[in-house]
């Protein structure tokens, strides 16, 4: 391995921690802590753990990608770069995330924007896949963990609407 692909690695694991700093600012705390949450909400502890080894899978992934690279096919070079806005797009939607549910406290907005992420993911996935399908694979547990804080988010959302309806006869904001 050349310092080139030392410093391509490592510009990935810069980009999977700067899209990992909103989750680190914007935390659960108390506001998260008062939900109502249904009973298979994992404890807090666990997320910190499994995030780390996700951003960690998805910068192996991007950077197996981009270090494959296409030597002499124009297409290739046109597909390994499509697949590197996707994955740029799919970080920028994961850093997305905690603002509007933490930070801002919309879950409503959360689960639309989670929604975005998962597609975002998945395409990413796909696009990966013809490039470098062990890079497409390493993304499949983070598309599944994002499925499920999807449905938790949902869960929460859903909850915090019935709860303000019966509060104040109705509300069915996002």
């Amino acid at each position: 391995m050349s310092l080139y692909d030392v410093m391509g690695f490592m510009t990935f694991l810069v980009a999977c921690a700067a899209a990992a700093a909103p989750g680190m600012r914007f935390t659960p705390g108390d506001w998260y802590a008062r939900l109502d949450k249904p009973r298979w909400t994992p404890p807090d502890r666990v997320f910190a753990p499994i995030w780390t080894v996700l951003y960690f899978l998805i910068a192996l992934a991007g950077w197996l990608v981009w270090s494959t690279g296409a030597e002499d096919d124009r297409r290739d070079e046109a597909r390994s770069l499509l697949a590197l806005v996707a994955f740029t797009v799919q970080l920028a939607l994961n850093a997305l995330w905690p603002v509007l549910f933490f930070g801002l406290r919309l879950p409503g907005y959360a689960f639309v924007e989670i929604l975005l992420l998962l597609l975002a993911i998945l395409t990413t996935i796909l696009l990966f896949a013809p490039l470098h399908p062990v890079a497409a694979w390493l993304l499949v547990p983070y598309l599944l963990w994002v499925g499920f804080a999807a449905a938790l988010n949902f869960s929460i959302w859903r909850r915090s609407l019935l709860r303000r309806a019966n509060r104040s006869g109705g509300g069915w904001n996002l």
